[in-house]
């Protein structure tokens, strides 16, 4: 199989039912597809990742990146996992005008 880039990480918690699932899930998918490599981190055992996950167990995470928490999404079964887009933030057109009556009416709409 070729080298695929990047790195899997599964955060996981121990006696998690959830977790026991994902690595197998990911597993059977390493069977059909080629993935990056895997490593598997205990949220306990890192303050950091307690605070950022201790919750939310298990996480995948490509390269750092949530790809799904919980359960491993369908659309990865589809092809090698990739991290989710972050919605970008709105912008109000015309906010940026000198024209405050465009701006305001602009930003009703939104509201």
């Amino acid at each position: 199989m070729p080298q695929v880039r990047g790195r899997l990480t599964v955060v996981h918690r121990r006696d998690c039912q959830l977790c026991d699932e994902m690595l197998a899930e990911l597993a059977a998918l390493a069977r059909r597809l080629p993935l990056p490599p895997l490593e598997v981190v205990d949220v306990d055992s890192d303050p950091q990742l307690q605070r950022r996950h201790g919750l939310e167990v298990p996480v995948l995470l490509l390269d750092g990146s949530v790809v799904c928490r919980h359960r491993l999404d369908a659309a990865v079964g589809r092809g090698a996992p990739r991290p989710r887009r972050q919605r970008r933030p709105r912008v109000l057109r015309g906010a940026h005008t000198a024209n405050g009556a465009n701006a305001r009416r602009n930003a009703q709409t939104f509201l």
